[in-house]
Parts: structure tokens; C-alpha cells; sequence
């Protein structure tokens, strides 16, 4: 559930009524919090000294907190020239990037700039974010640590420096297409026409939205600002060794997303099952049982592992379709059928192909892998039918 409070101050009031929020130029910020009540009011103060009078504006807080941090800025808001709003969610759906699609569903203005709450990202950069966009007539502007005039200065720390250059390095080299001209796809700074915005192929995962919004839907010109991010004024970083994790799973989403990519994923997870199930072959026939019972249980073992990669790392986003155990049955049940039939393929092609062992077991792996593919994606992760239809009306009702 989500709840909202908005400010009786600013565009709200009957004075400048006259100021569209959705003029030319207009910009709602977006600010995603979680436990960030000791930085608001100097967040606020800060966007309310650097926002000019003529560039209409209105603040959006989408917040995950569990302490005050709705009342802390629904009190801060009475001393804003400008509208403030607060979707305090239930469910922190997504994490953080979740939040900022939120946030973007319910902007009003062309330019959304999304910044975070705990004053790293100076506000006094949001005029020149959205003037950049209009002179260069982009679609997205991100602020960099890494052009020229930027820096990381704010990063405490030899290690948060080096994993955030490591996932920088990363990112560019699996999306060298999609990221390119942006020096600093981590940032968590920037501005994007909401025009410009694909809000339905968006499933951000972590804290990392402007790599979402670039890979998925990314707008057709991109230019950069450079910025100095600035020392946490309050409180303590989110990040943690499960935020970084949730980024591996989300870079895995976002590369298997098209359906060779996600063959392709599949194969190197179904070579990976090939290590537990050795390891439970041996394991059983030390044990003294026969190796027949022990390769058809050690069998398991490999599925088992498969199962568990693929359900965190490739289809992610649908297990919803179906119950877990419906899901790990099917899935159970296509991989031991794909090891049934690779035998009387073998044979089928030898005997009746003129093939030899080696070429027909090679052949029966790749018609068996594709078929095992096929089938997990159509009978283990696709909706049932009528499910989409109904769950959609739901959410209409």
C-alpha cells in the first residue's frame, strides 16, 4: 500500500496557480529514501536556494523508511515554495530503483531529475541538468564523477572506490552498445524527459535505476554534466555485500534479457550442473552404490543446482507465474526427460542416419539442450493461460 501526502505550499497554492508544473522545462526531482530523516530539511533547504523562481518544480519522495522520515519532510514542506509529495510504500518493491519508477509514474513535469536524500548529490546542479537537456535537446542528462570537472571525492574509502570503478569497468564491457557516451552508467544523478521513459519494460532490481533506464529504454541522445559527489551529511550508506549481489543478479537480467542471450545463459548454467553432479557420483559410488542408482541420483544433484542459478539468475522476473514447487517439479521433470532421450536419439541417428557415436551424441546434446530450453521457458516460466489476463484486470480494478 501506498500512502501520500502533499505539501499545502507552492504550485498548490491558488497564487501561481497560473505556473503549470508541466510547462516546457518544469522538473519534478524524485528523491528515493530509506531512513534519511536527519537529511531532509538540509536537502530541501538546498533545493530551495538553488531552483530558480522561473523553472517551475515540484519534489517527489518515494520512501522505504521504517523510522520518521514521512513526518520529517511532510513538516519540512511548509517552508517550500514548491510542491512536495510523499509515496511512503509498504512494500519496498524493486528496492530503490522500484521506488524511483514510482516516483517517475507519478511526475508532472517534461524533466524528471532523480537525486538521492543524502545531500551527495548537489542540488545545485538541477538548473544546469535540465538547461544541458534543452540546448543539446537530449533525452536523458547524467551527471558524471568521470568527465572532466567531476569527481568521486564523496566515496569514503579505498574499497567503495574500487567497487564502484569494478562495476563501472563491468557494466561498460557487457553493454558497450548501450552505454555508450556515458562515462558514469553507477550514477544514481540525473535528468530524463519523461517523454522519453518506458515505465512498462522497466524491472529495476538494487539501486542502480539509470543502468535500467539506459539498457531497457534507453532515449535516443544522451549527454553528460560533470559533478563532484560530496560527503554523506547524515546517517549511514546503504550499500552492503546484499545490495551488491542484487546488482550481479540485475546485470545478469538485464544481459539475458533477449532470448539468444538467455539461450546462451542457460547452456553455461546447464555446464555448470556437470561439477555437483560429479561430485555426487563420486560421492555415492564411494559409498559402495552401484554406479547406475548413482549416476541417476547424482543427476538430481545437478538439476538441483540448475534450478536454483536459473530461478535467481535468468528468470528472475517470472516466477510469479507459478508456485516454487511447481515450478522445481517441471523443471525436475524436463531435465530427467532430456537425459532419457538422449539415448534413443544417439541411437536414431547412428542407425538410421549412418552417423557416427561421437557426431550423433554431439547432435543429441544440442537437440536435447534446445528442446530443454524451449520447454523451461514455455512450461516451467511462461504464464498459465488466462493468468496475465485476470491478474491484469485485478490491478485495473
Amino acid at each position: 500500500m501506498t500512502h501520500e501526502y502533499t505539501a499545502p505550499h507552492g504550485l498548490n497554492d491558488p497564487a501561481v496557480q497560473g505556473a503549470e508544473v508541466a510547462e516546457p522545462g518544469a522538473v519534478t526531482i524524485v528523491v528515493p529514501t530509506y531512513n534519511e530523516s536527519a537529511n531532509i530539511r538540509r536537502l530541501l533547504r538546498q533545493i530551495t536556494e538553488s531552483v530558480p523562481a522561473r523553472l517551475p518544480c515540484e519534489v517527489v519522495f518515494v520512501d522505504d523508511s521504517t523510522d520518521d522520515t514521512p513526518r520529517v519532510i511532510h513538516e519540512a514542506a511548509a517552508d517550500c515554495p514548491f510542491a512536495v509529495t510523499v509515496l511512503h510504500r509498504e512494500e519496498p518493491v524493486g528496492g530503490l530503483g522500484g521506488a524511483v519508477v514510482e516516483g517517475m509514474r507519478a511526475a508532472a513535469s517534461d524533466w524528471i531529475v532523480v537525486m538521492d536524500g543524502d545531500c551527495q548529490h548537489p542540488p545545485s546542479l538541477v538548473p544546469e541538468l535540465v538547461a544541458t537537456g534543452e540546448r543539446a535537446n537530449a533525452g536523458l542528462v547524467v551527471a558524471s564523477r568521470y568527465i572532466k570537472g567531476g569527481s568521486r571525492a564523496g566515496l569514503a574509502g579505498s574499497y567503495r572506490v574500487a567497487v564502484s570503478r569494478g562495476a563501472t569497468w563491468l557494466t561498460k564491457c557487457l553493454f558497450p552498445r548501450r552505454l555508450r557516451g556515458i562515462s558514469d552508467p553507477m550514477s544514481g544523478f540525473f535528468a530524463i524527459r519523461r517523454s522519453h521513459i518506458e515505465a512498462e519494460v522497466l524491472k529495476p532490481l538494487g539501486y542502480k535505476i539509470l543502468l535500467e533506464l539506459a539498457v531497457r529504454s534507453r532515449p535516443r541522445r544522451v549527454t553528460e554534466v560533470p559533478f563532484v559527489f560530496l560527503d554523506r551529511f547524515a546517517g549511514e550508506s546503504k550499500s552492503s555485500a546484499q545490495e551488491g549481489l542484487r546488482f550481479l543478479r540485475h546485470l545478469v537480467g538485464l544481459r539475458t534479457a533477449a532470448p539468444i542471450a538467455r539461450m546462451v545463459a542457460f547452456g553455461l548454467i546447464g555446464a555448470s550442473g556437470f561439477l555437483p553432479n560429479l561430485l555426487g557420483l563420486w560421492a555415492l559410488t564411494g559409498a559402495g552404490m552401484h554406479y547406475v542408482p548413482a549416476e541417476i541420483l547424482a543427476n538430481q544433484f545437478g538439476v538441483a543446482w540448475n534450478f536454483v542459478l536459473i530461478e535467481h539468475l535468468l528468470f528472475r522476473d517470472r516466477r510469479r507465474h507459478r508456485h516454487g514447487w511447481d515450478r522445481a517439479g517441471r523443471f525436475a521433470l524436463l531435465a530427467n526427460t532430456d537425459l532419457v532421450l538422449r539415448i534413443p536419439l544417439i541411437a536414431l541417428f547412428v542407425h538410421r542416419f549412418g552417423m557416427g557415436a561421437l557426431d550423433a551424441t554431439a547432435l543429441a546434446l544440442v537437440t536435447t539442450f534446445v528442446l530443454r530450453f524451449v520447454g523451461t521457458e514455455a512450461l516451467v516460466y511462461l504464464p498459465r493461460r488466462g493468468r496475465g489476463r485476470s491478474t491484469a484486470a485485478r490491478r485495473a480494478v
